[in-house]
């Protein structure tokens, strides 16, 4: 018998690397004939329409993101609107938004509500009559990893190769406990949202965290919805005329592609150690990457004689650019990561040799790291230091060379098993399974 379809509300964090992903899943939802209405800032809602395939399914609804005493400049309504500091009072500022969401779920009539760190909207969902859904565009690594800290007691934890450095056992306590929107602890928001909610989702797949997804459902006592990786769709535009004819200049899989997504913030000294790693590897590198603390662009931070030493072979671009069809180019042979999710799931897709290198505050991207470089040694991790979290300009160098270096049995080892991971991602009807599997347990909730 065919199941009716739903309408699903969703209200992801406000930052881009979180919206996009709850678009590409829309995408695939309506694929399937379902109607998703997704809340978005208003003045935000403009940049991400060309993400809309499915323009008659799907509606971006504009909502207002009030003003909190603080948050800088007044009308910011993403992450990328404000300094990294400010964001637990744009957590506040969404959190003020309740009364608009109440009024539009009222409105709208979902059948689910899905969200990530609005941990307030499962009560309300449930009042108005609506099932929700805590949707994690990350792994499950990190939510294991945590769980197995938090309960001692309860073994299992399934990954003994996955540990963290003494100052990323700092960084993730910290982040743990601070304050994330009107005083909720970061950890609190996330299990709160978590206990109250009908359903955990996850942008995953067991043929990557099988273990992982048992740990958890073994600990919390409750199922996890896997949606699959959620492949964004090919872009149909072409690369920037100006970066594809300075890539064709290159032979075939020699250059270096560098990226750190919107909100990785590099202090000066560790700026600088990047750029002279990819100059001392002696080959060609593309860098995409924010102008480092306090500086206005990233010239301002160029190494002295770094500029006149590297043209013709290297740019460093403080811009957005064109990541999939970069990745896509034929002469970039080599991806050098921030392990943030959306990007680490292009790295997997495409066939450049990966090099993670997970900036100083983080709150998951060194748990995906770790799992790629040594659970499935599909990449290399940038040394660092054990207590500072530093790395220099030897260790970046050190690690493009040993992946690039087709002779080299790291390069041999990783490049095979990111085939293996690639070929799994990408076979028939993969990703298609995940997500019909995922909208019949979406279903089994309405039941």
């Amino acid at each position: 018998m065919e199941e009716a379809p739903m309408h699903i509300s969703m209200y992801p964090w406000l930052a881009f690397g979180h919206i996009s992903p709850f678009v590409q899943l829309s995408n695939k939802l309506a694929q399937r004939g379902h109607r998703i209405s997704i809340f978005i800032p208003t003045r935000t809602l403009s940049k991400l329409q060309h993400l809309n395939l499915h323009p008659h399914l799907i509606t971006f609804i504009p909502i207002t993101v009030p003003h909190v005493e603080g948050l800088v400049p007044y009308g910011a309504e993403t992450t990328s609107d404000v300094d990294p500091s400010l964001i637990p009072l744009l957590m506040t500022a969404m959190d003020r938004t309740q009364n608009q969401v109440e009024d539009l779920l009222i409105q709208l009539k979902p059948n689910i509500v899905f969200f990530d760190f609005t941990h307030w909207l499962p009560d309300l969902a449930r009042r108005l009559g609506i099932k929700s859904v805590q949707y994690f565009i990350t792994g499950l690594v990190a939510s294991a990893y945590h769980i197995s800290r938090e309960n001692p007691s309860i073994d299992g934890f399934p990954d003994k190769s996955i540990r963290l450095h003494k100052h990323e056992e700092k960084n993730h306590e910290r982040i743990k406990e601070m304050e994330f929107g009107n005083g909720v602890r970061f950890v609190d928001r996330l299990e709160w949202g978590g206990r109250s909610a009908d359903a955990i989702a996850h942008r995953s797949c067991r043929e990557i965290e099988g273990p992982f997804v048992d740990y958890l459902e073994k600990v919390r006592g409750k199922r996890i919805l896997l949606s699959g990786p959620v492949i964004p769709e090919s872009q149909t535009s072409t690369l920037e005329p100006k970066w594809d004819h300075w890539l064709a200049g290159f032979k075939h899989g020699s250059v270096i592609y560098c990226a750190f997504g919107s909100e990785s913030d590099f202090e000066l000294p560790q700026f600088q150690e990047l750029l002279l790693g990819l100059e001392l590897s002696g080959m060609p590198f593309f860098v995409a990457v924010k102008p480092p603390k306090g500086y206005d662009s990233v010239e301002a931070g160029f190494p002295e004689g770094f500029e006149e030493r590297v043209r013709g072979r290297g740019i460093v671009h403080g811009g957005w650019v064109q990541q999939q069809l970069i990745l896509k180019h034929p002469s970039v042979g080599c991806f050098v990561t921030h392990s943030g999710a959306s990007s680490m799931l292009e790295a997997l897709l495409s066939q450049c040799q990966l090099v993670f290198l997970v900036p100083p505050v983080t709150s998951d991207q060194m748990f995906i790291a770790r799992l790629f470089a040594q659970s499935f040694r599909a990449g290399v991790e940038v040394k660092k230091g054990e207590e500072d979290g530093l790395f220099t300009k030897e260790s970046v160098c050190e690690a493009v060379k040993s992946v690039m270096d087709e002779e080299s049995e790291i390069g041999k080892e990783v490049r095979a098993n990111h085939a293996k991971l690639r070929n799994i991602l990408l076979s028939d009807n993969f990703e298609s399974n995940y997500i019909d599997n995922f909208c019949h347990q979406l279903q089994d909730l309405l039941r």
